[in-house]
């Protein structure tokens, strides 16, 4: 049992920051031109955070594709540079320090916030909170004060959040940009993160909030350590299983960013979610089924309690977020069900 435990905290633990190795860059499934077709960018110096994790590294890929210029924001800027074959510009950067990253974004026509300490799954000590909350909130906040003294400022800033914001909700309501936040950990951490970064409007640029579902994607992300339980017939609930899944694929979640850098009307929350959200007990069988295996196991709620405390709220909880935004603007989601978008992930995995 601790086996299995182990495996499903791991999974979803949806990483939007870290190193992903080279190799990473090149298994992951790829944005075709019809995925975002429709529009073309305007932006084409992006800076980029979190750009060498699960989403970061797929959306610098397909950026480049699209001719932008691409710099990413982190620790190694030597290592960056060598993951994506020298076509993305890596800059040094501590997210709670100044430095002279600060001087780099005044040539910067938009900015992507991805990066962010890992926060599901994981048993909250005080210090494991504080963690998150400076990488999220502290780093956002210092970002956001260096495009304040910018001399000239991006258009957009797009900073990552997470449906978590909504926390929990009564059985069937369904959440979309306008619900109100949640009063667990998890939710204060993105409202805090979320104000942070809306003082940016205060400087005249456009700010868009992208609450993030789990991401089900080759390479990465839950799928990455779900599937070799499920593979070996070891998958299973989480508790009753009827608390709601968010999900979207990682194709869309780049889509879905991209269609915010440009469509200009866009601001503030947009849940990046499939139209289609489904149970845990739901995304369990049809994961199963995409694997021709059995999901017999289960991860009772009493055992998620005691090994993960506060955290298990918000694997036993959930949010039926709706992409209210998206779907008013146009945006056409290339996996809204969820079994193609399994499927297209395992055949790339």
């Amino acid at each position: 049992m601790k086996n299995v435990l182990d495996g499903f905290f791991s999974a979803v633990q949806v990483t939007t920051s870290g190193f992903s190795p080279p190799h990473g860059l090149e298994c992951g499934l790829q944005l075709s031109d019809t995925a975002i077709s429709g529009y073309k960018l305007r932006v084409h110096n992006v800076l980029v955070t979190g750009g060498t994790g699960f989403i970061g590294s797929r959306l610098v890929s397909v950026l480049n594709d699209r001719g932008q210029s691409v710099s990413i924001l982190g620790r190694d800027a030597g290592r960056i540079h060598r993951a994506f074959g020298g076509n993305a510009r890596g800059i040094a950067w501590n997210p709670l320090e100044s430095g002279s990253w600060t001087s780099e974004l005044g040539v910067q026509n938009a900015v992507v916030h991805l990066a962010g300490e890992p926060a599901v799954g994981r048993r909250y000590s005080d210090a494991l909170k504080q963690k998150v909350r400076d990488s999220r909130v502290k780093s956002t906040r210092r970002l956001v004060d260096a495009l304040g003294l910018a001399d000239s400022k991006p258009e957009v800033l797009i900073c990552a959040s997470a449906v978590g914001f909504y926390g929990s909700a009564p059985d069937g309501v369904q959440m979309d940009e306008s619900s109100p936040a949640g009063n667990d950990f998890l939710a204060e951490v993105c409202h805090e993160w979320e104000s942070a970064a809306l003082r940016a409007e205060l400087f005249g640029i456009r700010v868009v909030l992208a609450r993030l579902g789990v991401v089900l994607g080759p390479g990465g992300g839950a799928l990455s350590n779900l599937l070799p339980l499920f593979r070996f017939g070891l998958g299973g609930r989480l508790g009753s299983g009827d608390q709601p899944f968010s999900w979207i694929s990682l194709q869309d979640a780049v889509a879905a960013i991209v269609f915010c850098l440009e469509h200009e009307n866009i601001r503030g929350p947009v849940n990046v979610v499939s139209p289609n959200c489904v149970t845990n007990r739901q995304f369990t069988r049809d994961l199963a089924n995409s694997m021709q295996r059995p999901a017999l196991m289960r991860a009772p709620a009493w055992a998620l309690r005691l090994v993960l405390g506060e955290g298990a709220y918000t694997l036993l909880e959930g949010q039926r977020a709706v992409p209210t935004v998206l779907t008013r603007e146009g945006f056409e989601f290339r996996y809204p069900d969820l079994n193609l978008a399994l499927a297209a992930a395992i055949a790339h995995m």
